[in-house]
């Protein structure tokens, strides 16, 4: 079968394209005839230099999530599953293939009406959004500023904050990133590459109730300082290369509680990701996909994601669903 490999650690150009073994389904597991595959912020770490959580090392077939349908099962897996439309992570390799390895209790049923590239895109970063929602305690009349806000998380994040009866400002790297946040819902949209964007936040929303910080670094580090007492800082993720270091005491001292939502326990992950594909079919809920590369040309993935220059979510196409 076609895939894509991890030949060393490196840069872009370590993915290779070519041949793998076909992969044979065991004791609860199945196969996924694979029309999609993810690709994160998290994989273009590993592929660098091994950080993330991933215990592998190359040679390998990378990628953690994919989206299919079930093409073979192994011995005790309910053989209804075959021809089923799924989602599933794929336990940190074998993503970036035609066919990939999956334990049969890790799938995610597709609904009826939702395109598997849609579901694709809300595997991971829509159960994301979902728990960092829930750990700020967003709710009816907060400031929410969202940082990367059209990002693939970010931009879920505006839409499902502003869907909460929340003010949404949104951060983004760039006036066209902040633009993108502006059509998603978000009330004010700042570029924070820009000299003063915090006080054009502070000036719009008075102090925000709630920062949810997918970017760390310096951008994080001015947002702490727009919370009011009794504010809410969720971080999750460090796109910028570090996170943002607020000293524990600092925040005691302003009113303000720092929330590192811990990873859950996989059952509420397949929970999570149920009730993000369900807000997709119902519209509610709409992934951003910026940009789309054929499964050969993963390293030309991984090279647009960490130029900083994507919007939204980045899959690699294996075989286009016929509409």
């Amino acid at each position: 079968m076609r895939a894509v490999w991890l030949t060393e650690f490196g840069g872009p150009e370590v993915l290779v394209a070519g041949e793998a073994p076909d992969p044979v389904p065991g004791p609860g597991q199945v196969v996924v005839d694979v029309a999609y595959a993810n690709t994160t912020f998290v994989e273009t770490q590993f592929r660098a230099g091994g950080r993330g959580p991933f215990a592998a090392v190359p040679p390998l077939v990378p990628g953690n999530g994919v989206g299919g349908t079930v093409a073979a099962v192994g011995e005790g897996v309910d053989p209804v599953l075959l021809g089923r439309r799924v989602v599933t992570s794929t336990g940190g390799s074998g993503g970036y293939a035609e066919r990939a390895l999956a334990n049969a209790a890790d799938l995610v049923a597709v609904p009826e009406g939702l395109p598997l590239d849609e579901a694709v895109a809300l595997l991971a970063d829509g159960r994301t959004a979902l728990l960092q929602l829930r750990a700020g305690r967003v709710g009816e009349g907060d400031r929410v500023l969202v940082l990367a806000a059209a990002g693939g998380v970010g931009s879920l994040l505006v839409q499902l904050a502003a869907a909460a009866g929340a003010t949404v400002a949104g951060a983004a790297g760039g006036q066209r990133k902040a633009a993108v946040a502006a059509g998603l819902g978000a009330e004010l949209a700042v570029d924070y590459r820009e000299a003063g964007w915090p006080e054009l936040v502070r000036s719009g929303t008075g102090g925000v109730d709630v920062v949810l910080d997918g970017v760390g670094g310096a951008p994080a580090r001015a947002a702490f300082e727009l919370l009011v007492p009794g504010g809410r800082m969720v971080s999750y993720g460090l796109a910028g290369g570090s996170w943002a270091a607020i000293p524990p005491e600092t925040a005691a001292a302003r009113g303000v509680e720092l929330v590192a939502p811990g990873r859950p326990d996989p059952a509420v992950l397949r929970t999570v990701t149920a009730e993000a594909l369900a807000e997709g079919a119902a519209g509610r809920l709409r992934p951003l996909i910026g940009q789309r590369f054929p499964l050969e040309c993963a390293a030309e993935a991984h090279a647009a994601i960490g130029s900083r220059a994507t919007i939204g979510k980045t899959l690699l196409v294996v075989r286009e669903e016929p509409s």
